[in-house]
Parts: structure tokens; C-alpha cells; sequence
């Protein structure tokens, strides 16, 4: 018995853990097998693999109209340095809408990994006012997004 509990506290510690609040969460485990996360990524959408924390970069390539059904969600494409399109999913109800954004520029992120067939969507790039989600963020022209 104590094995089977050794071993459930090791795979909650490799694919997640649980935060300050006690809420269970999941993140990448990158750096502890030598993958970048462009690399995580790509193996998440072979894999169709869902619901991961993940930080990376990318530069917007497609301004589209902002979500207005339910929240209200600011959308852009970024272009991975792999070629890797991802769609972002900011909400902008929770946190700052990112007025400049323009084609072109370098937007660094860190939120919640969906698979889909174009080639994901990260989404929770802010604040969650319940306290039950990892915060996330955009940073865009040394400014922080969350």
C-alpha cells in the first residue's frame, strides 16, 4: 500500500501539483525531459493532448475580431519559431485588452494549452478572480497582460 501511494505522489508531481489553494493542476514537465516548449507543444498537438500550463513566445501573424459571445476574448494567431500556429484567447473582461498589438510583433505568453486541429489555442492568459486557476499572462512591448 505504501508503494501505491509513493507512486500516485510521483505522477501528480510529474504532470502537475497542487497549488496554494488546494485546487489540482496540470503543467508541462519541460525542463525535467529536456524538451523546449516549442517542442512540448508539438508533441501535444500530434498527441491531441489538452489542459497543460505552457510559457513559450511567438510572433502575431493574424489580428482577428475580438469574441464577443459570452466573455469577451481578444484573438490573435501567433507563429511559433517551429512553424506552429497557435490561436490566443485573451480574455477582456478579466484582464487588459493589448490596445497596439500589430502583426509583426513578438508577444511572449504563459496560459492553458486546448488541442485543436489548426494547431491549439492557449486561453486563462489571466487572472482567475476565484482563485482556482493558475494566473496567466501576456507580455507584450515590456508590458504585462494578466
Amino acid at each position: 500500500m505504501k508503494n501505491v501511494l509513493i507512486m500516485i505522489a510521483v505522477a501528480v508531481l510529474y504532470v502537475g501539483g497542487i497549488d496554494n489553494s488546494g485546487v489540482l493542476f496540470r503543467q508541462t514537465a519541460a525542463a525535467e525531459v529536456g524538451q523546449s516548449a516549442e517542442q512540448v507543444l508539438a508533441d501535444a498537438y500530434k498527441k491531441h493532448q489538452s489542459d497543460f500550463q505552457i510559457q513559450s513566445k511567438g510572433v502575431v501573424v493574424k489580428l482577428l475580431a475580438d469574441d464577443k459571445n459570452g466573455s469577451q476574448h481578444q484573438r490573435f494567431l501567433v507563429r511559433l519559431n517551429s512553424g506552429q500556429t497557435l490561436l490566443i484567447a485573451h480574455n477582456i473582461e478579466l484582464a487588459a485588452k493589448i490596445n497596439d498589438l500589430n502583426e509583426g510583433d513578438t508577444v511572449e505568453f504563459y496560459g492553458e494549452y486546448e488541442w485543436n486541429k489548426k494547431g491549439g489555442v492557449i486561453h486563462w492568459t489571466h487572472h482567475d478572480p476565484n482563485g482556482r486557476h493558475i494566473p496567466g499572462w501576456i507580455k507584450h512591448a515590456d508590458r504585462l497582460y494578466q
